[in-house]
């Protein structure tokens, strides 16, 4: 159901992190606009910013070497960096959700599925008694379009699939139906095939549910695939932001001419990546006295 309605808007946000060499800036003034019922993608090299971007967002930079410095984030009018941390641990998963690159490391190896889609239950649904959150994980399991969900209920993660553990991972994130899903790289790991699944699984919740999503991703044939909007960001700046069919048209930045400039094609012949300085002065003129 797309709307113009903006539900999650980034302004100029700035993100640093404290290492041993000294201070090191991340997000030099973000701004993203997360609009309900659409997808926008977040899309850049890797080390550009973006899951740093997400992470932000969730509230959940490694304290206290990462820190926001500057900006606001604004879910439904309200800003997220100001909220006290009791509720803000009640936003994340009630109303913001996300889905991580590697499902066997954001999983818990020593619990079964269902023990860790109940304890999300537990924390944020209390309405729901132990009988209703084993009802409940089994729903989701269902919705995800796991075979078996009943068997797979009782096993661990190293027991399943790539693209069943990203099952299980979306069914966990969507169990208390957030109004938002980051979706950080979900489909990296996985083969082509699993990857084209679990995409279609992706436009069809978000069909049903209406919610919105943020997907992350370096890969421009995924931005494509599921992708309203584009934000394209380099060097921890958003560079370039239109409607997809606009950014494959007609591109306006030429960071965002490169990376549609790499995408494989049947007629033409391989390419090579190309070597793109910290501060590139085409890309940035502002920067080229500084250099």
């Amino acid at each position: 159901m797309p709307t113009d309605e903006v539900i999650l808007q980034v302004k100029d946000l700035e993100a640093e992190f404290i290492t041993d060499d000294g201070v090191v800036r991340i997000l030099h003034g973000v701004d993203l606009d997360i609009k309900k019922g659409r997808t926008l993608g977040l899309v850049g090299e890797s080390g550009c910013g973006k899951s740093v971007t997400a992470m932000s967002i969730m509230g959940l930079l490694p304290k206290p070497y990462g820190r926001v410095t500057q900006g606001q984030i604004l879910y439904k009018g309200k800003d997220l960096l100001r909220l006290p941390s009791d509720q803000m641990y009640t936003m994340r998963g009630n109303h913001i959700s996300i889905v991580f690159q590697d499902p066997m490391t954001a999983l818990n190896p020593v619990q079964t599925v269902e023990n860790q889609i109940n304890e999300v239950l537990a924390l944020h649904r209390s309405d729901l008694n132990k009988k209703q959150r084993s009802a409940y994980a089994l729903e989701m399991l269902t919705k995800v379009k796991i075979p078996m969900p009943e068997k797979r209920l009782k096993e661990y993660p190293h027991n399943l699939s790539g693209g069943m553990r990203q099952r299980v991972m979306i069914a966990m994130a969507l169990a208390c139906k957030p109004d938002i899903l980051i979706c950080d790289e979900p489909t990296t790991a996985l083969d082509v095939t699993v990857q084209a699944s679990i995409l279609d699984l992706m436009i069809e919740l978000q069909e049903e549910t209406g919610m919105a999503m943020l997907f992350i991703t370096h890969d421009l044939g995924v931005v494509a695939e599921v992708c309203d909007d584009v934000a394209v960001m380099y060097g921890g700046k958003i560079v370039e932001t239109a409607d997809v069919f606009e950014l494959f048209d007609n591109p306006q930045h030429p960071y965002t001419e490169r990376l549609l400039g790499l995408m494989p094609g049947l007629r033409h012949e391989p390419k090579q990546l190309i070597e793109i300085k910290p501060i590139d002065t085409a890309c940035f003129p502002e920067f080229k006295s500084q250099i």
